[in-house]
């Protein structure tokens, strides 16, 4: 099983941005997901998560403004970001919380005037 995340970009303050991470193999792998974001010299941390049964969380920095999502069809996940700012430039990674060893390979998002 593998994670393809896409979607990132550069985008000016206030623009949006969907990122999308796709699984190969089972679904069960994408059934609870997490979105991270990492900047250099920092953890990498936990923005938004979806679990099995639908229930989302957000960090705070970011609820009401990014939205997570799945599609089982598509074995997808989505992290739809709204009102992007300058501080949510960073490395987007997916993650599987059915298989935490399981993560995407990271795509940049870069918030910029």
């Amino acid at each position: 099983v593998q994670l393809q995340a896409s979607g990132g970009g550069l985008v000016q303050p206030g623009g949006s941005l969907r990122l999308s991470c796709a699984a190969s193999g089972s679904i069960r792998s994408i059934s609870a997901m997490g979105w991270y974001r990492q900047t250099p010299g920092k953890e990498r941390e936990l923005v938004a998560a979806i679990r099995s049964g639908g229930t989302t969380t957000y960090d705070s920095s970011v609820k009401g403004r990014f939205a997570i999502s799945r599609d089982n069809a598509k074995n997808t996940v989505y992290l739809q970001m709204n009102s992007l700012k300058l501080e949510d430039t960073a490395v987007y990674y997916c993650r599987s919380h059915t298989d935490f060893r399981l993560w995407g390979q990271g795509t940049q998002v870069t918030v910029s005037s």
